[in-house]
This record gives structure tokens, sequence and C-alpha cells, in this order.
């Protein structure tokens, strides 16, 4: 007999979000990091017994949260402002100098390195949604930005 997701959404749903964002004083990544408690539960619930759904709520968000503030702090996305610059660059030259910026930056990469330092730098997705898209493995993912990253620090550099 499994948990009715649903249920525990309802009722303790508010308490997981006070509890993200106390942790991670992010309104936006509390949402996120509680939505991802829940997706967790869902993916779960046949095999999850339990009768205190408030401490396994409170022990599922702290966890969620705090490997989140671990990986954020392991691995700090230097070199994301420019390449969100990049993005957003709005006039005709702007773009052409843009353009110019990812030939040096992706021109020796791999193309599929573009497709993911978008899906994980601008359309904020997780390594692993990013490795599920592309074919590779988290460590993969990590891989290919942190070398990407290399490259556009000593861009930068220069």
């Amino acid at each position: 007999m499994g948990i009715d997701v649903d249920s525990y959404f309802r009722a303790h749903g508010p308490m997981v979000l006070r509890r993200c964002r106390h942790l991670l004083r992010d309104e936006e990544l509390a949402h996120d990091a509680m939505q991802d408690v829940f997706v967790k539960l869902v993916l779960h619930q046949d095999r999850i017994q339990h009768e205190a759904p408030v401490s396994l709520l409170y022990r599922m968000a702290t966890n969620e949260c705090l490997n989140r503030l671990r990986t954020k702090r392991r691995h700090p996305e230097h070199g994301d402002a420019l390449l969100e610059r990049i993005a957003v660059a709005g006039r005709n030259e702007e773009r052409s100098i843009a353009r110019n910026l990812l030939r040096l930056i992706f021109g020796d990469e791999q193309t599929t390195t573009g497709t993911i330092a978008v899906m994980h730098l601008l359309d904020g997705m997780s390594l692993e949604e990013v490795g599920r898209e592309v074919g590779l493995s988290v460590s993969g993912v990590r891989k290919r930005l942190r070398t990407l990253r290399a490259h556009v620090a000593e861009l930068e550099g220069i």
C-alpha cells in the first residue's frame, strides 16, 4: 500500500515550502525544491511506507535543499554572466559581436556543448534533465560545462 501524494501535497505542501524558503532564502529556488520533493514522492510512492508524513516530508525537503546548496557551493557558475550577455544581445552590432564570441567559445567544442549550455545555464534545467535530453550522464554534462567554463574564463582573460 503506497502513500496518497495528493493528500500529502494539500496538507503539507505549505510546510515543505516554508522549510525550503528558510534553507534556500530564495523564493523561486524554494518552489523548485518543493516541487522536486513531491516529484520524488510520486516516483517512489509505491515503495514508501511511512506513518509520519510530516517528518518524512520535512526530512525530504531538508535533504533536497541541502543537496542544492552543496551543489551550488561545489560547482559555482563562473562565466555564466558572459554567456547570458551573449544570449540577450539585442541590436545588430551586438548580435554580430555575440556571433563572433560564440564562434570563439564553441568553435572547438562538440556540437551538443552549446545545447547543454543553453539548457542548463539559460533554461535552468538540472544536470540530470540535460543529460536525459542529450544522452549523457550527469558527470558527462558536468564535465562539458566545466570545460566550457574554463574556456570562457580563458577568453575573458585575453
